[in-house]
């Protein structure tokens, strides 16, 4: 029986982590997103989380609904959500143009947010001078975003400021109709 997760079957990869090296943890979380895309087992566990009761719960936790620039699709993706200076912002842990970003974009900021209940909100992009301290915030508590950014999360701000045109970051404001 697997002491993490108390499945019956211990095949598994979930036990290594424990005795894994950050390093190599830092370097699977990567090989999830491969080319800046998510894999197939990325988007697995994406579905889970969304449909599960963790965006509900969790402070930090929410799923963005948006509608795709291509498909015109509603396209909905796992984020970590934080409060800095008494506003909410999203931040996108892969560096260059995410497609949830690029559809944010194409959607002037119109979007709907699940974190603790579905509420309709308007994203507003924040200029790349303004990003680096929110996004220092950002890795205190988004730890699996860590390993996509070229700087510690503990590196003093001028080392995020360096950064901050890579990663962008979006003020979660309520819709007005």
């Amino acid at each position: 029986m697997c002491k993490y997760c108390h499945a019956s079957s211990v095949s598994t990869d979930h036990r290594k982590w424990n005795t894994m090296s950050k390093k190599s943890r830092g370097d699977k979380r990567r090989a999830l997103y491969a080319g800046g895309h998510p894999t197939e087992t990325a988007k697995a566990i994406h579905r889970r989380f969304i449909h599960g009761p963790l965006p509900r719960l969790l402070p930090i936790a929410s799923v963005l609904e948006v509608r795709g620039r291509i498909s015109g699709d509603v396209v909905e993706l796992p984020l970590a959500i934080i409060r800095f200076h008494g506003h909410w912002y999203l931040a996108s842990m892969l560096e260059g143009r995410s497609n949830w970003v690029e559809n944010v974009r194409a959607a002037n900021g119109q979007a709907r947010l699940l974190h603790g209940r579905w509420r309709d909100v308007s994203l507003v992009e924040i200029p790349a001078s303004e990003r680096a301290p929110i996004l220092k915030r950002y890795l205190v508590f988004a730890w699996s975003a860590r390993a996509h950014f070229s700087v510690d999360w503990r590196a003093p701000l001028n080392d995020f400021e360096r950064i901050a045109p890579e990663h962008a970051v979006f003020r979660v404001n309520p819709r007005k109709e």
